[in-house]
């Protein structure tokens, strides 16, 4: 294989040894008969990433970003796109012929594509649990899904006027509680969870007997209490995975110019890539 024809791409971030990207980009090159890609990961931080986007070759394509860097990368960039200029947060670089760096967002219509791949399409009301990236892009996405009030649960006063702030900026109607009142989330519709590892843990106790639809952004490990919990009542529960799947479907486009990404091929592998790691 020479130069001209292998292309590189890779994702990027600290910590990002647990990444399932590798896995699901992998996959779809092999399904879309890419035997000249290849995608890798590297641990990096905010401080190191212009020496990287600078040494950056003709060979590469694009990178997907995770914390710390999708805000990070803004300023490092030729332009944006809509979306993610509207949270602040680039999760995709597509990377021209010439060095070109656009900067894309995929969380927002990754979490739009998956809830629409379950019936989700419209709610009258929605709750999102934390105030972080994740949930930004969840008020963005909401925007386009729910046609009443959203009320996110965050921990202080600033998160707070944060969320309310993404939402003045995003055209959704957003009101906030406090976390100790979490447990009123779960009788809406849809709740959104975009916390760490074991913070909703508490929750699942609160299940409602007749839960709307969950859409629990981690992955590992999972299912969450708090999902369990949901499915046990028979409640409609969305996963990590699915963003994460969907959102790299988009990646894969995007990077590639190939389109459609190959969805099924690509949640097989990510589903592997799990099965596979110790308990």
């Amino acid at each position: 294989m020479n130069r001209r024809t292998h292309r590189r791409a890779a994702v990027l971030g600290s910590p990002i040894t647990h990444s399932l990207s590798p896995a699901l980009h992998r996959a779809a090159y092999t399904a879309l008969g890419l035997t000249g890609w290849s995608y890798d990961r590297f641990e990096l931080t905010e401080d190191g990433l212009p020496g990287f986007l600078g040494g950056l070759g003709p060979e590469w394509a694009g990178l997907s970003l995770t914390m710390p860097l999708k805000r990070a990368v803004i300023p490092l960039l030729d332009g944006i796109g809509e979306t993610a200029a509207a949270v602040e947060a680039v999760n995709t670089v597509v990377l021209g012929p010439d060095g070109h760096r656009r900067g894309e967002n995929t969380d927002v219509p990754g979490m739009v594509a998956a809830l629409r791949e379950r019936g989700v399409d419209r709610v009258p009301a929605a709750a999102v649990l934390g105030a972080g990236a994740t949930a930004s892009s969840a008020i963005a996405a909401l925007a386009q899904l729910c046609d009443g009030e959203v009320t996110a649960y965050v921990r202080g006063p600033e998160r707070a006027a944060e969320m309310r702030g993404w939402g003045e900026r995003l055209g959704v109607p957003v009101t906030t509680a406090p976390w100790d009142e979490a447990a009123r989330a779960l009788g809406a519709p849809l709740v959104i969870a975009t916390t760490p590892v074991g913070s909703t843990d508490p929750l699942a106790a609160a299940v409602p007997p007749r839960p709307g639809i969950l859409f629990d952004v981690l992955y590992e490990p999972w299912p969450t209490p708090l999902a369990a919990a949901w499915s046990a009542r028979g409640g409609r529960v969305l996963g990590g995975l699915d963003l994460l799947v969907h959102q790299a479907v988009l990646q894969v486009e995007a990077m590639t110019g190939r389109a459609p990404a190959p969805l099924a091929e690509m949640r097989a592998a990510g589903e592997a890539a799990l099965a596979a790691r110790p308990v």
